[in-house]
C-alpha cells in the first residue's frame, strides 16, 4: 500500500513539474522530402498533413527556385492545417523542398527549435529536417562552442548542419556523410540544399524512412502512408546506414561504412507510433498489430462477453484478440477528434475531465458485461485507471485488462519521450500490484518474444530497450530531453 501511495505520489510530482506531460508515449517527429514537381510546397504540405500523427507542436517547409536568391521556408507553432495558408504555400515556390512535423524529443517546444532549420555556410545555404535523438549531441555542441560555433536552437538536430560547416575538402555531399559519421544516435533526416536534396538513416535504422517516386520526380517520406495521400508510388525503404542524394543526375546512393552487421528498427513503430496504414520494412503495421492481439489472445485467454478497444492506437489489436479469442468485438469507447486546447482549467464538478473528453462510454453495450479493455500499452497507469472506474460505474461486470506490449520500465534516449523511470507505472509495481491499482479483474501484458513474432515478417532485431534495458547505442547516463537548455550560459567561462 505504501509502495502504491509513493507511485502516486510521483505522478502527481512529476505532473507538477512537467505542466503538460501526455500521459501516452509522446510521439517523435516526421519527415517528408519532393525533388522535381513543380508543386513541391503544395505536396510536402499534404505529406505532412499525413505524418501530422508524429508531431503536432509544429510544422514547417523550406523549398527552393532557381528564381529565388535563397532558400525560402515557412514554420510556425501548431497543427500543419493552421500553420499554412493558401498565401505562405504560394510563397514557396520551386520543384523541391522538405517538410518536417516536430514533437520536441530533445529541445524545449518553441518556435526558436522549428524545423526546417535553415542555414548560410561555406557549403552554401543549407534546410534540415530530422526524425530521431542524437545521444552526443551536448558533448558535440560543447567542443563546437569552444571553436567558437554560435547555435540558434537548442535542439540536438542543429549540431549536424554544424559539424557540415567546417573547414574541409569535401564537397557536400561528403560534408554530410562527414557529419553523420560522428553523430550517434538516431537519425532519419532529409536536407535540402541548391543542387538537391539529401536524405540519411543511421547504421541501426532506428527510425523509418521510405523513398518513392512521383512523376518524374521523387519522394521521400516517414512513413509510405504520406506517399498514399499524393499518389506517389512507394520504391523501397532506405536502409540502415545509407544516404542518398537527389539531384539534376538522378539518385545517388552511398554508405556511412560503419561497418554495423545488426540493426535496432524500433518495435513501438509497430506497436503504437506509426499509422495503420503505412508499410514499414515490407510489413503493414495494422496486420503486424493484429497478430498481436492474437499472440496476446494466446497467452492471456479469459471468459468475457466483449472484446473492447481503447482507440485508435489499441483497434487493431482488440480486432486479433476478438478473432483468437472468438469473443466479440465491440468500439464502447467513442473518441472525441476534435479536442483543442482549452483555456479554463476543469473543476471538482469533471472529476475526470482530462479522460472523459477525449474518451467517452457507450453506456448500454457495458452494462452487465465481462469486458476485455485492449490497449497497446500502459506507460504511467493515470489514464488506464481513470477508464477502469469509467467501465465500473457504467456497470461492467468485470473488467480483464489486455495490452499489446510488454511492460514499460526504461526511457528511451532514441527520439521517443517515455518518462523518468520512477513515473513509468511497471518500474514500480508488480503485475499483481499493478492490476489492483488499476482497479482491474486481471491484467495480461504481450510477452517480449510473442512481440517480436508479431513482427517477424519485417525483421528479428528490433530495438526493445524500453522493455529490457538493453541500449543499442551507448549514451551519456545523464541525458534528457533539455540538456542543451539546463547547461549553464557561462559555464566555459568558469
Amino acid at each position: 500500500m505504501l509502495k502504491q501511495q509513493a507511485f502516486e505520489l510521483n505522478i502527481q510530482v512529476d505532473k507538477t513539474l512537467c505542466k503538460v506531460k501526455s500521459i501516452k508515449p509522446r510521439e517523435e517527429c516526421g519527415v517528408f522530402a519532393i525533388y522535381g514537381h513543380a508543386n513541391a510546397a503544395e505536396l510536402t504540405y499534404y505529406g505532412l498533413y499525413a505524418l501530422q500523427h508524429r508531431g503536432q507542436e509544429s510544422a514547417g517547409i523550406a523549398s527552393f527556385s532557381p528564381s529565388k536568391l535563397h532558400l525560402q521556408v515557412f514554420k510556425g507553432m501548431g497543427l500543419v492545417s493552421q500553420v499554412f495558408d493558401t498565401h505562405s504555400l504560394a510563397s514557396l515556390q520551386g520543384t523541391m523542398a522538405i517538410g518536417h512535423v516536430r514533437y520536441s524529443t530533445t529541445g524545449s517546444s518553441t518556435l526558436l527549435n522549428a524545423q526546417p532549420i535553415v542555414v548560410s555556410c561555406s557549403k552554401g545555404e543549407l534546410a534540415l529536417a530530422h526524425n530521431g535523438n542524437i545521444v552526443n549531441a551536448a558533448s558535440i555542441r560543447r567542443e563546437l562552442e569552444n571553436k567558437g560555433s554560435i547555435f540558434q536552437t537548442t535542439s540536438d538536430s542543429e549540431v549536424i548542419l554544424h559539424l557540415m560547416a567546417q573547414p574541409t575538402k569535401e564537397d557536400i555531399i561528403g560534408s554530410f556523410i562527414h557529419a553523420l559519421k560522428k553523430i550517434r544516435g538516431a537519425f532519419s533526416c532529409v536536407l535540402l540544399t541548391r543542387k538537391g536534396i539529401m536524405a540519411a538513416r543511421d547504421p541501426l535504422g532506428f527510425r523509418p524512412l521510405s523513398l518513392g517516386t512521383i512523376e518524374s520526380g521523387y519522394v521521400i517520406a516517414s512513413e509510405t502512408c504520406a506517399f498514399d495521400l499524393i499518389h506517389a508510388e512507394y520504391l523501397r525503404d532506405i536502409n540502415p546506414g545509407e544516404v542518398i542524394f537527389i539531384g539534376e543526375e538522378g539518385l545517388q546512393s552511398y554508405s556511412l561504412n560503419e561497418n554495423v552487421s545488426r540493426k535496432a528498427f524500433c518495435i513501438f513503430e509497430y506497436v503504437y507510433f506509426a499509422r495503420p496504414d503505412s508499410n514499414i520494412a515490407g510489413l503493414n503495421v495494422s496486420k503486424a498489430r493484429i497478430q498481436m492481439g492474437r499472440e496476446l489472445a494466446k497467452l492471456y485467454p479469459v471468459d468475457a462477453d466483449i472484446v473492447v478497444p481503447v482507440p485508435d492506437s489499441g483497434n487493431y489489436a482488440a480486432l486479433g484478440y476478438s478473432e483468437q479469442s472468438a469473443i466479440p468485438y465491440y468500439p464502447a469507447f467513442v473518441r472525441n477528434h476534435y479536442i483543442g486546447r482549452t483555456f479554463i482549467q476543469p473543476t471538482q464538478l469533471i472529476r475526470d475531465f482530462s479522460v472523459r473528453i477525449k474518451l467517452n462510454l457507450i453506456q448500454q453495450a457495458i452494462k452487465g458485461k465481462r469486458v476485455v479493455v485492449v490497449d497497446d500499452s500502459i506507460v504511467r497507469g493515470t489514464t488506464a485507471r481513470a477508464r477502469v472506474v469509467n467501465l465500473r460505474e457504467a456497470g461492467a461486470k468485470e473488467v480483464h485488462i489486455r495490452v499489446s506490449c510488454p511492460p514499460h520500465r526504461f526511457p528511451c534516449h532514441y527520439g521517443i519521450d517515455f518518462p523518468n523511470p520512477k513515473s513509468l507505472l511497471a518500474n514500480q509495481l508488480a503485475a499483481e500490484d499493478i492490476c489492483k491499482y488499476l482497479g482491474a479483474d486481471s491484467i495480461g501484458y504481450l510477452s517480449h518474444e510473442a512481440m517480436i513474432k508479431a513482427c517477424s515478417e519485417a525483421c528479428t532485431e528490433f530495438c526493445t530497450a524500453c522493455f529490457t534495458g538493453k541500449y543499442p547505442v551507448d549514451f551519456d547516463p545523464d541525458l534528457d530531453k533539455m540538456i542543451l537548455e539546463r547547461r549553464p550560459f557561462f559555464e566555459n567561462f568558469s
